[in-house]
């Protein structure tokens, strides 16, 4: 390699950017005694001190350079209290677009590198579906799990960005109503050592790495396509089919882990910068992560980085929004908050929290401000609780129906706030949840030890996989009442992807390290008739406007002269204040005034209870629009003045 020498360059923008003559080096460390930037030249590196030091941020130019060149850094430092430097270490860029090499736990200089791209794409007519969150349906998926298996799926796009965007996926996609996909983490991470010792790898990827970067293994690099315009391509496949791009964001902690973890980007260049420390023991961390680290966005270096990050994802790759991993650790001591909420554009992306850490005092459901919406576990725990285990009753069911008011109305917030689930990545697949009382994770190399122990799930009498038909018909029979209670509930309903199949993890409940057959999805044995009801769900929640409303349901006349809503009586009544404890409590009706003058009013009705339950209609002739127990759900049948609900079920009725 035959360069020039390096020239002062400037402090901004952070990373390494390619102005069509040349490369601008600018790395942050306050604590640094001097940085030089390391060239991969063949097999051999070629170390070059950054020239100049401006407000904490050293940097150089390099005339010539251009994308493809891979560089890294060593950074000389003090050691100690709370400092980690060691000028034997290279170190990846934290602004890294690309990673090149393949990481080691093994070597002192671990094998990888950042590699200088150019950002241009053609991007054509894409044009993001901005669909309300009101009106919005979601599926978490992995990127890789999805397709693996997909027999549809050219083999050579099968695990790909460009596998999830292929016209098979799509088009199950949209048969289901989905209007946005939420991947599992797609920024570069790594494998633990411990979990390569085992023989597992980190499947789901909440390690990361490089926030910048695009995990390079879900690239099929077809015609020499970069990683990069590869997820820019399935972003501009799935923007076409009116399906919005959500990630799973994780700046809680980085790959780096707990003292004894790898040293191989932040640690090495501004260990006191980047992490929170123990304030009576600085070489140690503070562990609100659970991962071994937190990073520390009290430092206004640290929460730019944060920030230049979302706004790389969401500018110059054109994602729709971003769920937030224990994103209370974001918000301790920093105004990440404020920072994201006067950003013109991070303000305008879906903003979804989960809404909790492991710090102290990190259970924030509810606490989020206007523009945020948050993961709603209590809707998980009490829906469960209610159809599985029964610890929960009819008046928890009617909170969660109603969008949780109790937690999210405030600060004018609506009931999109919440986003409601009954499975995702971290627990029992919906098929797991009514076949598994306890949790089976011995394949994870812990002895059964992981994973959550209060799953408030039901094997309906045998545990794992049967031929009793009774067993598979209560089975089939919870698995869609839990589903038509996620769609007909207020707030923004989220399914796991392959719960609509009928996939199992045969009982595993944390199966982040279970990147094989376990996890991906099954798509030879899915179960056609549950796709087919899981579609019919989403087309009537697509149907019937007071499925989700944009404001609260209160009980209070419209300009009609009814309620929004009634909760009914099965003795064909409004519920009255000793009806909520009055046992069994199995079996409840809502009663949802129209939303507009040409719309329909609609009763949903459920029974949990085993035996069948009969209703009392309110007045009026009403058709069936579901009944979630039925061979044919969907078929239309009418009704007067009463019906009888099988046990377990829910029932949908319209009344024009």
């Amino acid at each position: 390699m035959s360069l020039p020498a390096l020239r002062a360059g400037r402090p901004w923008p952070l990373g390494a950017h390619w102005d069509g003559a040349g490369v601008n080096f600018a790395l942050f460390s306050a604590h640094a005694e001097r940085v030089e930037l390391c060239l991969l030249d063949g097999g051999a590196v070629r170390a070059h001190p950054l020239p100049e030091c401006t407000d904490q941020v050293w940097h150089g130019y390099l005339p010539g350079a251009a994308p493809g060149l891979c560089y890294a850094y060593r950074v000389r430092g003090p050691n100690g209290a709370g400092h980690r430097f060691d000028p034997q270490r290279l170190l990846v860029d934290p602004y890294a677009r690309e990673l090149a090499g393949d990481f080691s736990h093994d070597r002192r200089d671990q094998g990888l590198f950042a590699r200088v791209v150019d950002p241009a794409f053609a991007w054509g007519d894409d044009a993001p579906p901005e669909i309300p969150l009101r009106d919005s349906v979601f599926c978490e998926i992995h990127v890789k799990g999805a397709t693996r298996r997909h027999p549809e799926v050219p083999e050579a796009l099968r695990g790909t960005y460009a596998g999830l965007a292929s016209p098979p996926m799509i088009e199950h996609f949209r048969r289901l109503g989905v209007t946005a996909v939420k991947l599992l983490p797609v920024h570069a991470f790594l494998d633990e050592e411990r979990l390569l010792r085992l023989g597992l790898r980190n499947y789901w990827g909440y390690n990361t790495l490089s926030f910048f970067a695009p995990e390079s293994r879900y690239a099929a690099r077809i015609g020499g396509q970069s990683v990069i315009d590869e997820f820019r391509s399935m972003v501009r496949a799935l923007h076409a089919a009116g399906i919005e791009v959500i990630l799973d964001v994780v700046y809680n902690h980085t790959a780096e882990t707990d003292e004894f973890g790898p040293t191989i980007s932040f640690r090495g260049i501004d260990n006191a910068a980047y992490y929170r420390l123990l304030p009576d023991d600085p070489d140690r961390y503070e562990n609100f992560s659970g991962c071994g680290n937190t990073l520390n966005l009290a430092h206004s270096r640290v929460l730019q980085l944060v920030m230049d990050s979302l706004r790389y994802w969401a500018g110059e790759m054109r994602v729709d929004g971003f769920r937030f991993d224990l994103a209370a650790a974001l918000t301790r001591d920093s105004a990440f908050l404020a920072a994201v909420t006067q950003d013109p554009l991070l303000s305008r992306k879906k903003l979804i929290a989960e809404p909790w850490d492991l710090g102290p005092g990190g259970y924030r459901l509810g606490s989020f401000p206007p523009g945020w919406s948050e993961w709603n576990d209590r809707f998980r725990d009490d829906v469960r609780a209610f159809w599985l285990t029964g610890e929960a009753g009819i008046g928890a069911l009617a909170q969660r129906l109603a969008g949780s008011s109790e937690t999210f109305r405030h600060d004018g917030r609506a009931p999109s706030a919440g986003v409601n689930f009954i499975t995702a990545h971290d627990g029992f697949t919906l098929r797991d949840l009514v076949s598994y009382r306890d949790k089976h994770n011995e394949a994870n190399g812990e002895q059964n030890r992981d994973g959550h122990g209060h799953n408030l799930s039901c094997n309906c009498g045998v545990e794992g996989d049967t031929g009793d038909p009774r067993v598979l018909e209560r089975r089939r029979r919870l698995q869609r009442a839990l589903l038509a209670t996620l769609f007909v509930a207020q707030g923004v309903p989220m399914l796991q992807g392959g719960d609509e199949l009928g996939r199992t993890q045969a009982g595993n409940n944390n199966a982040y390290c279970q990147d094989n057959a376990l996890t991906w999805l099954d798509w030879a044995n899915a179960d056609p008739s549950l796709i087919e009801f899981t579609a019919g769900l989403s087309a009537l929640r697509r149907r019937f406007a007071q499925l989700r409303r944009a404001t609260w349901l209160t009980g209070a006349k419209g300009a009609d002269g009814r309620r929004d809503v009634v909760w009914w009586h099965r003795d064909g009544r409004e519920m009255e204040a000793q009806d909520w404890n009055a046992a069994p409590g199995g079996t409840l009706g809502m009663l949802l005034a129209r939303a507009a003058p040409d719309e329909p009013l609609l009763l949903a009705l459920f029974n949990r209870n085993p035996e069948a339950a009969a209703f009392r209609l309110p007045p009026g002739r009403w058709r069936q629009c579901c009944d979630s127990a039925a061979g044919a759900p969907f078929t239309a049948r009418a009704h007067e003045s009463a019906c009888t609900l099988p046990g377990p079920s829910v029932l949908l009725l319209a009344q024009d």
